[in-house]
């Protein structure tokens, strides 16, 4: 244990800021998850556009709150962007 004030409060606080990003990024992945999961069952259009909206916000709230890097929550949404147009494009075509 940390002999210091200072040192038992950067514990303190350390801690508490560890629980946050981890719900942050668990909140993140999730969303990411539910949008995947609803391309590969082949949703609707708008249900897929819903969760993605949903996947963006979780995505710069967790950048926002320096859970992760904004670079990193930058290439997240577009590779998720990606996938999303793909299947949208794909669902028009008919395939």
């Amino acid at each position: 244990m940390p002999n210091k004030m200072s040192a038992e409060k950067r514990v303190r606080v350390s801690e508490k800021r560890r629980v946050l990003n981890k719900a942050y990024k668990t909140s993140m992945k999730n969303k990411i998850k539910a949008v995947l999961a609803a391309i590969a069952q082949k949703k609707s259009a708008e249900e897929i556009m819903e969760l993605f909206r949903k996947a963006q916000s979780a995505i710069d709230k967790a950048a926002k709150s320096g859970a992760i890097h904004k670079n990193q929550a930058s290439r997240r949404k577009s590779r998720l962007a990606v996938k999303v147009k793909a299947y949208l494009g794909a669902e028009k075509q008919g395939v």
